[in-house]
């Protein structure tokens, strides 16, 4: 089965680093047109450098840059077919007691994770019903499904936030043509965040957090982006409303 994306417009957040970065790549290698967005400009340009048509520095905070930079794609390209939601994390926290938890740090955590994703899907919806094809894959966590491994009650619950958002989207935006689901990744090492995750567990926790892994192996970014290279394809347009973990069995 051979998953063909030419000419096929995709819109990637997060794509500076790990996963995003390997689904900018996996869906240019396909023939993909591919917008890139990040805060992180340095990454963006390697992004490009390793397929992204175009690269936009973005605060998917901001609703209205959101708005605008969406609609510059869709005029340059013609239209948006693909967007996938693939920016969030715990933006540097660690876990601590629920009552240490001040309300920046609960607010930055659904503003990375939840809140970007829904704006970029407002602004992508008009020009996907209007072609009456569409596809979002929301990039989510184990930490969606269940007690997140991080310990930060924000992140999990940001999580928990986007894998609802992804089965309401999927029912209201179906009749038009348009899928949404959503990736829900193990621990895969991708990011400096994830990275210094790892490290914090010590010889001991790592083990044991492989031998958790029916796979006995962490994921690859890659692991990731050939899932939603599946869920963005034309053999996958009766898959929706659906969250796939992608664990190596962990789940």
């Amino acid at each position: 089965m051979k998953l063909d994306f030419t000419n096929r417009r995709v819109v990637v957040t997060g794509a500076a680093q790990g996963i995003g970065r390997a689904i900018v790549q996996s869906f240019a290698a396909e023939g993909a047109q591919v917008w890139a967005l990040d805060l992180d400009a340095e990454g963006l340009r390697v992004a490009a450098e390793t397929g992204a048509n175009a690269t936009r520095v973005l605060d998917l905070s901001d609703r209205s840059a959101v708005t605008d930079a969406m609609s510059e794609m869709a005029q340059t390209l013609g239209g948006i077919d693909i967007l996938v939601n693939c920016a969030g994390g715990v933006r540097g926290q660690v876990a601590k007691p629920i009552e240490d938890v001040s309300e920046k740090d609960w607010l930055v955590l659904f503003e990375a994770n939840v809140h970007g994703a829904f704006w970029c899907s407002q602004s992508v919806a008009p020009h996907m019903k209007r072609a009456g094809f569409g596809r979002i894959i929301n990039i989510s966590s184990g930490a969606g499904l269940r007690p997140s491994l991080t310990g930060i009650q924000g992140y999990t619950a940001a999580k928990h936030a986007l894998v609802g958002l992804t089965k309401q989207l999927s029912f209201e935006l179906g009749p038009f043509g348009i899928t949404v689901n959503s990736v829900a990744p193990g621990f895969v090492l991708s990011n400096p965040a994830t990275q210094r995750q790892w490290e914090s567990y010590g010889p001991e926790g790592q083990a044991r957090l492989v031998e958790s892994i029916h796979t006995q192996r962490l994921g690859r970014p890659k692991d990731i982006a050939d899932t939603v290279m599946f869920l963005a394809s034309d053999v996958a347009e009766w898959v929706s409303g659906q969250i796939i973990s992608v664990d190596g069995g962990r789940s």
